[in-house]
């Protein structure tokens, strides 16, 4: 950048704000800015020759006065003119007071437009980081048009100067960020990875900003920037610090741009190439191995710059969360963290082993430093330190320590901070609940919450606990038994009185054989607490009194004296006066056998998830929560594949082998809830669906009945129905189909042929999330929009397309919100297209328009059939007709893994036969495609040829368009 001489001082600017500053009062400071602003306008107005020294003077004071807080109304045509200097200052204020002052609706807009597109033709390399910098400061859309197409060529032509180059990759990233979808991928993405590469390392850093956000927008776009990423990345962490002196930041060789790699590689998997990975690997060690070494320096900034590259490569190795030795080394690492005297790293290092807790590999490692952490929890004196250690011990709970991490959450509980008490008693409910062997425990834990936190322990937790007494004979004398000493304390809290009043209207009688709590006790013991209480808490004790003479008749006068006292029949709250007079004519007008019927014991409430950990969630938002750890419902990532283990009947995710329970089985979630919730955590209490599920097994057959009344549309080969949250909302609206034929067509990912939950796309504003299960020729499918914005989406309308369309109407998606649908699917006949999802809405003003094939594969609706090496291949010989038979001979695009392989076949839907084949190397598979009208049978034959690393797959179907299928979708994975 060019030197400033002394003549541009502009020594009346210097004047002038001394003026300003010397001013006695806001009257005086006032009265010399319009002074000068009226001398400004007489010289703009007056003096047609004004020179360029000073036209910039007064611009220059223009903007002072600006920044003052001052109303500017004239002077942009003079900064306009300023641009068309050849003198450096001049044109920097010019471009200063545009990038201030003037707006995106401006009438200057098109002279700017020019003014800049002059500097950046002019291959002079001040005036166009000038250009690029106004463009970037302005960033509005109207800068977008004009230059989004212009400025990646000037990244990438060769004879663009490293400074240039810099402010272009920044000036692209700002355009990206404002005005998305006006920057277009094209042949300019190819050359921008290759900046990676650059020997300034000022453009590889900038590069690297722009191209992570590129990355995540079209990931395909710019796979190729990981091998390269790694390359750099190792250059750099296995140089000294003198190789890097000008990027050297107190000892520390390039930790900005090292951290900007790393966040870079988190856009991606694992790389599949041997070599790559090993050398990635390599990289995280040796930052590992870094941090174990002696501080070069005292200085703060060179432990920050460390430990900054530090907790980024863990993140990256958690990301990748396929390294089990990397992963424990950095479990290690941040352990050594947790007694640090910086507050700041012992937040970061709870935080990060939050997410380290959920991997299979390190969570053993994380559990070795439980008692660091509830020491953590009871000393450390800042609170968001305490609330990090709260969820560490929530993640790192199973039930090996259960009982270890509950108590002290508990006793941690009395002293909490306000802020985070209800947050702890949602989690001490969920660890209870979930690891209780004895239920006994359970209850003694749900109790002291109550005791100790009453005023958090919410709706849901107190229900729960009602719940899964009623369903369990063997704790229920135990519970009642409790609560009645509980409720002896001279103050209980009215959560303790609701559970009290319940458990002993239904099970008093367990415990009425003891003379201390006899019936009449019972009863006078529940009353002294009644005039204490909320009108809905009375409406429950009131229905504690009428199960009670139904209990203990000897009581029956007592009670019938409560409920004829004014103060019940006269009450002025209408449902406490209603409850007493019907109570009372019931008591006296009924028999004894007709009073058991009315007032008989609750039956069982269905078994189903837990509501609390739905109301976590929408406590704690998307993505703060991790994952269950049981091995049930862990998938796992294996060579790109997923490995996902056989749900059991507790984890029937969408309740596809359930019926659907009454709706007075159990309490509903909020209709109102926030529906951002984790989409793939496995449990269904998460969805705020408006009617329970209960997900107990239940035969096959449940699942026909749980949708048989909804009626399926049917068009073409595949019916599907189209619902919003709930089976009740479904709409049956059937618009104007949108014209999508120019739309690019966004295919679902190849991952999903053998897997039914994930992502199905993202960008930088939406992500469609998929939960999905398939039985025989049905299925059903909850689809997620996430709106990842702070800004509200407005006329949203998805739908999908089957040969016709059936869309919901949800106008708007807030921002941070997810909105939920269900679709019923029904397999008429085999067919080859999937079904299109399109989306429409409008973000900031701007149509949006996505469509993206939804993952409705044949393979769905595969079942799979065991059979016998005989069975098989006589059913083989029988399907020997050349039509029935697909063979294809293709390279193999994944490592060659045996286990990969076998889950990868099951997850398509057949059943793996071992032994069947004579060669064990081999792999056979059977199954059934379920149609609405017939039945399929499918064998198929895998034989890899690890040399060659080649497979040869051959299906026989009793149908040539299913071979020819199967065929082509398992080919792929592979």
């Amino acid at each position: 950048m060019p030197a400033v001489s002394k003549g541009d001082g502009m020594r009346g600017l210097a004047v002038f704000i001394s003026d300003i500053r010397n001013c006695k009062s806001k009257e005086a400071e006032i009265k010399r800015i319009n002074k000068e602003l009226a001398n400004i306008r007489s010289k703009f107005k007056g003096d047609k020759a004004l020179d360029g020294y000073s036209k910039k003077k007064y611009v220059c004071k223009l903007l002072f006065i600006f920044l003052l807080g001052h109303d500017i109304d004239f002077g942009h045509m003079e900064a306009v003119n300023l641009l068309s200097s050849n003198k450096y200052t001049e044109k920097q204020i010019g471009y200063l007071f545009i990038s201030v002052l003037v707006n995106s609706n401006s009438d200057l807009i098109s002279l700017i437009n020019n003014a800049i597109k002059n500097d950046l033709s002019s291959r002079n390399p001040t005036f166009m980081n000038l250009a690029l910098h106004c463009i970037a400061n302005v960033g509005s859309r109207e800068m977008a048009e004009a230059f989004a197409a212009e400025v990646p060529c000037i990244l990438v032509a060769g004879d663009t100067m490293d400074s240039v180059k810099q402010s272009a990759a920044l000036c692209l990233l700002r355009l990206n960020r404002t005005s998305p979808d006006l920057v277009a991928m094209g042949e300019w993405t190819t050359r921008v990875v290759h900046l990676l590469n650059d020997q300034h390392l000022g453009v590889v850093t900038a590069a690297t900003s722009l191209i992570t956000t590129l990355a995540q927008k079209s990931p395909e776009d710019f796979k190729t920037s990981v091998s390269l990423a790694v390359a750099r990345l190792s250059r750099i962490v296995s140089s000294a610090s003198t190789d890097l002196q000008d990027y050297t930041y107190y000892f520390v060789a390039a930790p900005w741009l090292s951290v900007k790699l790393l966040r870079l590689l988190q856009c991606y998997p694992p790389p599949e190439d041997g070599a790559i990975r090993g050398r990635l690997t390599e990289c995280l060690e040796t930052i590992l191995n870094k941090a174990q070494e002696p501080p070069k320096s005292k200085k703060v900034q060179h432990s920050n710059a460390k430990n900054a590259v530090l907790f980024e490569a863990i993140s990256l190795i958690i990301h990748h969360d396929s390294e089990p030795t990397l992963l424990v080394r950095a479990c290690n690492q941040l352990g050594q963290f947790l007694q640090h005297r910086e507050t700041n790293l012992r937040y970061l290092a709870l935080e990060s082993m939050c997410t380290l807790a959920s991997s299979e590999f390190s969570h053993e490692a994380v559990k070795t430093h439980i008692e660091t952490v509830i020491n953590a929890l009871k000393s450390e004196r800042d609170v968001s330190v305490r609330q990090r250690a709260v969820d560490l011990l929530y993640a790192m709970c199973d039930r090996s320590n259960a009982k270890q991490i509950v108590a002290e959450m508990l006793s941690y509980l009395e002293t909490a901070d306000y802020s985070i008490r209800e947050e702890i008693v949602l989690k001490v409910a969920i660890l209870a609940e979930k690891y209780a062997v004895d239920y006994t425990w359970y209850v003694d834990t749900i109790l002291n919450l109550i005791r100790f936190a009453g005023d958090y322990v919410s709706d849901e937790v107190w229900y729960r606990v009602i719940q899964i007494v009623i369903n369990r004979d063997e704790v229920q004398g135990y519970a009642a038994k409790t609560v009645f000493e509980a409720l002896q304390a001279p103050a209980c809290h009215e959560n303790l009185v609701k559970v009290g009043g319940y458990i002993l209207g239904e099970f008093g009688n367990l415990i009425a054989g003891d003379s201390r709590s006899s019936p009449l006790i019972q009863f006078d013991l529940l009353h002294s607490k009644f005039h204490l209480c909320s009108v809905p808490t009375r409406a429950l004790l009131l229905s504690a009194y009428i199960k009670f003479i139904n209990l203990f008749p000897e009581v029956k006068g007592t009670i019938q004296e409560v409920l004829r006292s004014d103060s019940q029949l006269r009450n002025a709250d209408v449902e406490l006066q209603q409850r007493a007079v019907e109570y009372l004519r019931l008591s006296c007008i009924a028999s004894t056998d007709i009073l058991a019927t009315v007032l008989e014991e609750m039956p069982p409430f269905p078994e189903r998830e837990s509501s609390i950990l739905a109301k976590l969630k929408r406590k704690k938002g998307p993505g703060n929560l991790h994952p269950d750890l049981d091995e049930n419902r862990k998938e796992r990532s294996v060579n790109g594949g997923t490995v996902a283990t056989s749900p059991t009947p507790s984890t029937d995710l969408l309740g596809l082998g359930s019926t659907i329970a009454t709706q007075n089985s159990a309490p509903r979630a909020s209709k109102g809830a926030s529906l951002l919730v984790d989409v793939f955590s496995g449990n269904i209490a998460a969805f705020p669906v408006e009617t329970p599920v209960s997900v107990g097994p239940v035969a096959d057959e449940n699942f026909s009945r749980d949708i048989s009344y909804i009626p399926t549309v049917r068009w073409g080969t595949l019916g599907i129905l189209v619902g919003i949250q709930s089976w009740e909302s479904i709409q049956y609206i059937k618009p104007k189909i949108p014209d999508m034929r120019c739309l690019p067509l966004a295919p679902f990912p190849s991952r999903f042929v053998c897997k039914n939950n994930g992502v199905l796309y993202e960008n930088q504003l939406l992500q469609i999330g998929l939960k999905s299960e398939f039985r025989q020729n049905l299925g059903r499918m909850y689809v997620f929009f996430g709106n990842k914005t702070s800004t509200q989406f407005m006329n949203f309308a998805a739908s999908v397309v089957c040969q016709d369309t059936l869309q919901p109407a949800d106008p708007t998606v807030d921002g941070g919100a997810q909105l939920q649908q269900i679709l019923n699917i029904e397999c008429v006949s085999d067919f080859v297209d999937a079904p299109v999802l399109n989306i429409q809405f409008r973000y900031g003003g701007t149509l949006q328009n996505i469509a993206v094939k939804l993952p409705i594969t044949l393979n769905k609706f595969f079942q799979p059939t065991e059979m016998t090496s005989q069975n098989f291949f006589q059913r083989w010989k029988q399907l020997g007709a050349p039509q029935q038979e697909v063979q294809t001979i293709f390279k193999a695009r994944h490592s060659m893994d045996t286990e990969v392989t076998k889950a990868k076949i099951m997850g398509f839907g057949a059943a793996l036969l071992d032994g069947v084949d004579p060669n064990p190397s081999n792999f056979v598979g059977a199954g059934v495609i379920h149609t609405k009208t017939t039945q399929v049978g499918c064998l198929l034959r895998l034989e890899p040829n690890t040399q060659a690393q080649m497979y040869r797959l051959t299906l026989r179907t009793s149908r040539d368009t299913v071979s020819q299928r199967l065929c082509d979708l398992l080919s792929e994975q592979f």
